[in-house]
């Protein structure tokens, strides 16, 4: 799915990992999408997911360390919405005591993950299920030990109704991790140097436009106050925690890292064209070319920096 928001990360670069239809992921990831969500081509967009998910390990890990503390030896952890694996192999590869289980829409995407838990020595230790959430998660057979819901959420209309399902799907004393929100990513300064400065805030405000639009029109969809525990509370969990991770991959980056901006920022061009005034645009097309010395290709100032916020709750009965 997407992991990400205006805080969301919008439709164009969501650290998302994914599900629906595949889902972030990002996890904003999810990398970027077009306009139609129904209309958003997964398995196209795997090496990007996978991309951002393994530049994102750190934080993922500093995450799963978190909940080694609130969770500690989980039976079986649930990875909803996992896009290719890359998070749900990092589970793994945190918990060894655990099994893991993938859980996607997209059959080509749980593919990926198969193969990464194959290169990895994890496949007695992974499995998948195809399905859309929440109901896919009745195919995993045994109740959760640990639910990780990474920007998936959001691309269910009706959001308190799903983390009720989440929330049955929990063992007694089960804990359901959410990763919703945080802050959009930066790449590049305020002023670049050339077309109007604070080009990223203007293309965040497209993207919460967007995801504003993605959420009116997925089926079923409610509006809600993105008030998460409280939400966490509703469905009969009590919140135990939420702490905010940090990627901070300061300049000169690394070539994925490098890689992952360009291919974002590109995934934001295509979809943000009709949004966007002219000399925007042309910004983008300048930061894109790789002849131009001011790209993110060849820039010395590139930088990543993406808050992501997990929230806990545990079913206490």
């Amino acid at each position: 799915m997407a992991q990400e928001h205006a805080g969301h990360q919008g439709p164009h670069h969501h650290g998302h990992h994914g599900h629906h239809g595949h889902q972030d992921g990002a996890q904003g990831g999810r990398p970027g999408h077009h306009h139609d969500h129904g209309d958003l081509d997964w398995a196209v967009l795997a090496p990007l997911l996978e991309s951002q998910a393994e530049l994102f390990a750190p934080m993922y890990r500093e995450a799963m360390a978190w909940l080694g503390e609130l969770a500690p030896e989980p039976g079986l952890i649930v990875d909803a919405g996992s896009g290719p694996g890359v998070v749900s192999c990092l589970f793994a590869e945190a918990f060894p005591g655990a099994r893991v289980a993938a859980v996607d829409g997209s059959a080509p995407l749980l593919e990926l993950a198969r193969a990464r838990a194959d290169r990895l020595g994890l496949a007695d230790r992974l499995t998948t299920v195809t399905g859309e959430l929440p109901g896919a998660l009745d195919e995993v057979g045994y109740p959760a030990d640990l639910l990780w819901a990474s920007n998936s959420l959001h691309h269910l209309g009706d959001q308190r109704a799903a983390l009720a399902a989440f929330a049955e799907r929990l063992a007694p004393g089960g804990t359901l991790a959410l990763l919703e929100g945080g802050l959009p990513a930066r790449f590049l300064p305020r002023d670049i140097g050339f077309g109007r400065p604070a080009l990223q805030a203007r293309l965040d405000a497209v993207e919460a436009d967007w995801f504003t639009r993605m959420r009116e029109d997925l089926p079923g969809s409610v509006a809600e106050t993105e008030d998460w525990p409280e939400l966490l509370a509703s469905a009969g969990l009590k919140p135990t925690g939420t702490r905010t991770f940090l990627l901070d991959l300061p300049a000169p980056v690394s070539g994925p890292a490098r890689a992952y901006v360009a291919a974002t920022l590109a995934r934001m061009r295509e979809g943000t064209a009709e949004e966007l005034a002219a000399d925007d645009l042309a910004a983008l097309d300048r930061l894109l070319d790789p002849e131009d010395e001011v790209s993110v290709h060849r820039r010395k100032d590139v930088f990543v920096l993406k808050a992501h916020t997990v929230h806990t709750a545990v079913r206490t009965a």
